[in-house]
């Protein structure tokens, strides 16, 4: 009963509705962008300036916190259609997922360069326990669950996996859509291989980057949205365990290597 009494009050929000009706209509009169950068390019699209205004209307008196409430479960509800649009898509390419092989299995595994990467520059920078958090995995909510259980909520890691949780889901898209189509027109390296660097277990994510590979790769759109939405689906699968029996020991055996040198240094 409360679930129809939710929804009833979501399709009866007109501010909402018309709110986003407006961004739409404008994001897409402004069509995409590309910004020269040496041979490459940053495409930018109306995806991510749709998520810019959203997030710049929430400071201000046109959107308010019932409306921020009501969005939520239409983001599942947007994020559901896509799926849906891959698994149709993942079909008549199944050969060209088979053709990738363990690359597709293994890809998981890229999001452990956090750790070697960001980690050291995190402790060099200061921080303590809550860097484990911050730099243990991409820090979606299967992440952030395994933290909540390992350490609890209101640890240091705890707050390291919720600050990078949040800012994640504030800007990640952003930053993936970004970085997707630059890199991608820059390097030498093959589109497709970026297709399968953006399924990073979020589906929002995985949108603006795969998005922003056919707007520069529109010839290749459907091994696109397929290597994009099964390398997705995997990393969800598998994200949690590599975070479990890998990520979050190597955080913790480098957290604490880099410590003891310090200490032995001072």
């Amino acid at each position: 009963m409360s679930e129809k009494v939710e929804l009833k009050s979501i399709l009866k929000d007109w501010r909402l509705h018309a709110v986003v009706l407006v961004i739409v209509i404008l994001t897409e009169f402004i069509g995409q962008i590309s910004i020269p950068v040496g041979p490459g390019a940053i495409l930018l699209l109306p995806m991510l300036y749709a998520l810019a205004i959203g997030f710049g209307l929430y400071f201000t008196p046109v959107i308010k916190k019932k409306q921020s409430k009501n969005a939520e479960p239409l983001i599942v509800m947007g994020v559901g259609v896509l799926i849906a649009k891959i698994g149709v898509v993942i079909g008549p390419q199944i050969e060209d997922l088979i053709a990738v092989g363990p690359a597709l299995l293994l890809q998981e595994l890229g999001n452990l360069g956090t750790i070697l990467l960001a980690l050291p520059v995190a402790i060099w920078l200061g921080m303590k326990r809550e860097s484990v958090g911050m730099t243990h995995s991409i820090g979606r909510e299967p992440n952030v669950g395994l933290i909540m259980d390992r350490y609890g909520f209101d640890s240091p890691e705890g707050r390291g996996v919720m600050t990078m949780y949040i800012f994640g889901t504030v800007f990640g898209a952003i930053f993936l859509g970004l970085i997707a189509g630059l890199l991608a027109t820059v390097t030498p390296i093959h589109p497709l291989s970026f297709a399968l660097a953006s399924g990073v277990g979020s589906g929002s994510m995985m949108a603006a980057g795969s998005g922003t590979l056919i707007a520069a790769y529109p010839e290749l759109e459907s091994q696109i949205i397929a290597l994009a939405g099964a390398s997705n689906l995997i990393s969800l699968a598998t994200g949690l365990y590599v975070s479990m029996l890998i990520g979050l020991p190597l955080a913790n055996k480098i957290y604490a290597l880099m410590n003891r040198n310090k200490a032995g240094g001072e």
